[in-house]
């Protein structure tokens, strides 16, 4: 196999910043070394970098995360500039240019903005430069924030088509256990489910310095599971980490889908990554075996429960009586109707409301299955 055409590498706040939770200038210089060998070797590279904050809480001199929404958009605003120039200044020694490129979940909800921001981030990379992306957090609200940029780098390289996700971090891997309780714990260096087992292994949230823990890493990985994008999560402050994950060394976990494997296309990975589900519907263990195993539509005999509140159009989450996420979908009925023909056949919900309103609850064109 050869060397990747494009990957995207996110970078998190606990890797960027020092001990005293300034940016690293000398690690960034060692990141932006690696990149510059990938682009000479003809890989193309876009870099989501997590460190807004970090950086304006030094620009801002402010000591520890602010808990206050106007603080910490505040300290995104003024580090930002910092984080984008700290990149592009050693870009610029190697001769490459680097672009700033900001989104939020709001950005690309519409299907047009997707394309827009895809075609943006296209046409930077023709024309060599290092596209650069953060969350905007000096906008984003609760709603509409992807909470942390994983998922963002999920939804970038799902945008661009990567060939490779690198997700660097403060932590080796994924372990069978927690590696600071156990010390038997080992790293699992290869994944190709994400499954509940799996899932339970996670932490919880990251650090002062970010928001991500090894859960939102998973999520990630899952979804890329799904668009055959394979997955890395590595250390990486490891010495010339990228570089070695590129030539296919064994470094960190990885998370790839067997050979052969369907994977979705662009529309479905837009509605799983792009969307904000506005609820969630339920579904017995026949509906839900259905849609894992032969990739059915969801019909409205299946589903148990509904929560939340939406309108035929939006999205929603899938999960199965056990409380497991396996998809997102366009729910054709609103909250109100879908508590109405839950755990009813189609036939009936034709005979007393009409063959117009006998339709699935999520049909499988619209749906993403992880």
């Amino acid at each position: 196999m050869g060397a990747p055409r494009l990957i995207v590498v996110k970078i998190g706040s606990s890797t960027l910043v020092d001990e005293r939770g300034s940016l690293d200038g000398g690690f960034i210089a060692s990141l932006c070394s690696q990149v510059s060998s990938l682009v000479s070797s003809g890989t193309k590279v876009v870099i989501v970098s997590s460190g807004a904050v970090a950086a304006g809480r030094d620009v801002l001199g402010i000591s520890g995360r602010p808990s206050d929404m106007g603080t910490l958009q505040a300290c995104a605003s003024a580090g930002q500039a910092r984080l984008t120039q700290a990149y592009a200044d050693v870009l610029a020694l190697s001769g490459i240019p680097c672009a700033q490129v900001l989104l939020t979940r709001r950005d690309v909800m519409d299907r047009d903005a997707f394309l827009n921001a895809r075609t943006t981030l296209t046409r930077l990379l023709e024309l060599g430069a290092i596209p650069v992306v953060n969350e905007n957090d000096t906008v984003s609200t609760a709603e509409f924030a992807f909470g942390d940029n994983d998922m963002l780098g999920a939804l970038v390289s799902a945008l661009v088509g990567a060939d490779l996700y690198v997700i660097c971090s403060d932590v080796e891997g994924l372990y069978t256990s927690n590696p600071q309780e156990d010390p038997t714990a080992t790293l699992i260096e290869r994944v190709e489910e994400v499954d509940q087992d799996l899932t339970s292994r996670a932490g919880g949230a990251g650090t002062s310095f970010g928001t991500g823990g090894m859960s939102s890493k998973l999520r990630a990985a899952r979804a890329m599971l799904a668009a055959g994008i394979p997955t890395v999560i590595c250390r990486g402050r490891r010495e010339r980490v990228l570089l070695d994950v590129v030539r296919g060394m064994p470094v960190g976990t990885r998370f790839e889908a067997p050979e052969g494997s369907p994977h979705e296309g662009g529309r479905k990975l837009w509605i799983g990554l792009a969307e904000v589900p506005r609820g969630t519907i339920t579904l017995d263990e026949g509906a839900s075996q259905a849609v894992l195993e032969r990739g059915a539509s969801i019909l409205p005999v299946g589903v148990v429960s509904t929560m939340g509140h939406y309108v035929a159009g939006d999205v929603v989450n899938v999960r199965t009586s056990r409380g497991d996420i396996i998809g997102r979908g366009i729910a054709r009925y609103s909250s109100e109707d879908m508590g109405k023909v839950r755990g009813i056949k189609l036939d009936v919900i034709a005979r007393f409301l009409g063959s117009d309103r006998a339709q699935p609850a999520v049909h499988r064109d619209d749906l993403l299955v992880f």
